[in-house]
């Protein structure tokens, strides 16, 4: 089972990305943060709202640092032809993973067997490969990229301010907390 604070499963598997057929692995990613956004299928209804907005907002996650990966239990010739027939899903410059055999999404926890699909499955993964934060929705609900850019921002803002935490809709600049007794009531 996978837990906050432990190392996130590795894995090394094919993608679609930069128009080509490429072996990506979490190892490739060693020293960045890594955002893994599990999706349930290519050629869906929510699908290309998430991923869509993901791309618009690639530039503002790597400015934090960070990189994504999508992955699906499709293959990269379906992530090939949903990118060449989708403008929404064209717009995206991140490695698209293809999970046929449901590996990848079973190690994550996201895998439905019955069905063969991934669950909306998030997952902030550290630069050590710890995992930091992660979210598991139904597939009927999207997720907001806002919030996951805020998650991770929030994630590096303790990494690097040790023994401080980020209270509710923290946000950068805001004011955090250090936790202590003398706190203890006063919140």
């Amino acid at each position: 089972m996978l837990k906050i604070n432990a190392p996130a499963p590795e894995f090394e598997l094919e993608a679609y990305h930069e128009n080509d057929i490429k072996n990506i692995s979490l190892a490739d990613y060693k020293g960045k943060w890594v955002i893994l956004f599990f999706y349930p299928a290519d050629f869906t209804f929510v699908c290309p709202t998430e991923l869509g907005d993901l791309a618009d907002k690639y530039e503002t996650i790597k400015a934090e640092g960070a990189e994504v990966m999508v992955a699906s239990t499709d293959t990269v010739f379906s992530h090939k032809a949903w990118f060449d027939s989708s403008p929404t899903i064209g717009k995206i410059k991140f490695p698209m993973l293809a999970d046929p055999t449901g590996k990848l999404s079973r190690d994550y926890g996201v895998y439905i067997d019955e069905a063969g699909l991934a669950l909306r499955g998030t997952f902030i993964i550290d630069p050590d490969g710890i995992v930091k934060s992660f979210e598991i929705n139904d597939n009927s609900i999207g997720r907001s990229s806002d919030e996951l850019i805020r998650k991770l921002q929030a994630a590096k803002f303790v990494r690097e301010h040790n023994g401080e935490v980020c209270p509710m809709n923290w946000k950068p600049g805001a004011e955090t907390l250090k936790p202590g007794l003398d706190l203890v009531g006063k919140i």
